[in-house]
C-alpha cells in the first residue's frame, strides 16, 4: 500500500543521491538504500529515475512556491516582495544544500527533460521575480524599460551563484541576510524609477 510518508522519504533520499552522486550516476538502488526501502518499492510510486526527479522539482520547489507566495501575499510593496524573495531563497538553499545541489547541477544537466516537463514548477518559481518586477512597473517604482524575464534570470544567476559558493564550502563570511540584503540593494539600485 502507497503511504505520503514513504513517497515524501523517497524523495527526501533521491535529492540527497543526486546531489551527492549527480543524477546520471545515481541509480535506484542508491535511492532505495538511502531511503531504507527495497529497490522495488520505488516502483511503486515512480516510472523510473526522470520521474523521481521530475517529483523533486514537483514536491520541493512546490513547498518554496507556497512559502514564498505566501509571505508574499502579505506585502504590497514590490521592493519588499523583492527582498522576501531573495531572502527566502538564499534562506532555503543554505538550509537545504541537497536540494541547492540538484537545482544547480541537476538542472542544467537534465534540461531536456525539464522542458519536456510541461507542469514545470521551477519556471513558476522563478515566474514570482518576473510578476513583482511587472507589479512594480504598474506602480511606477520600477523602470518600464527593464525586461521583467531579463530582470528574473540576472536575479536568479545572482542567487543562484551564491547558493553554488556555499554548497561547495568556500569560506564566506557573510550571513544569510548580509547576502540577501546585498543582492537587493544591487537589483533595487539598477531597476527603481529616479
Amino acid at each position: 500500500m502507497k503511504s505520503a510518508d514513504k513517497h515524501s522519504k523517497i524523495i527526501r533520499a533521491a535529492t540527497k543521491v543526486f546531489a551527492k552522486k549527480g543524477f546520471f550516476n545515481a541509480r535506484i538502488s542508491d535511492i532505495a538504500k538511502e531511503a531504507k526501502v527495497a529497490d522495488g518499492t520505488i516502483y511503486l510510486y515512480f516510472n523510473n529515475k526522470f520521474d523521481i526527479l521530475i517529483s523533486v522539482f514537483e514536491q520541493e520547489i512546490g513547498k518554496l512556491i507556497d512559502q514564498v507566495k505566501a509571505l508574499i501575499d502579505q506585502e504590497d510593496n514590490p521592493q519588499k516582495q523583492l527582498d522576501i524573495f531573495i531572502t527566502r531563497h538564499l534562506a532555503e538553499m543554505k538550509k537545504n544544500k541537497n536540494l541547492a545541489e540538484v537545482i544547480q547541477i541537476e538542472l542544467r544537466q537534465t534540461n531536456k527533460v525539464i522542458k519536456d516537463y510541461r507542469n514545470n514548477n521551477f519556471s513558476e518559481y522563478v515566474n514570482i521575480i518576473s510578476t513583482i518586477i511587472k507589479k512594480g512597473q504598474e506602480q511606477n517604482i520600477y523602470r518600464k524599460d527593464i525586461l521583467p524575464g531579463i530582470a528574473k534570470r540576472a536575479i536568479f544567476g545572482a542567487l543562484d551563484e551564491i547558493s553554488r559558493v556555499w554548497n561547495i564550502n568556500i569560506d564566506t563570511e557573510y550571513t544569510v541576510e548580509e547576502a540577501a540584503k546585498q543582492v537587493t540593494d544591487i537589483f533595487l539600485a539598477g531597476i527603481l524609477t529616479q
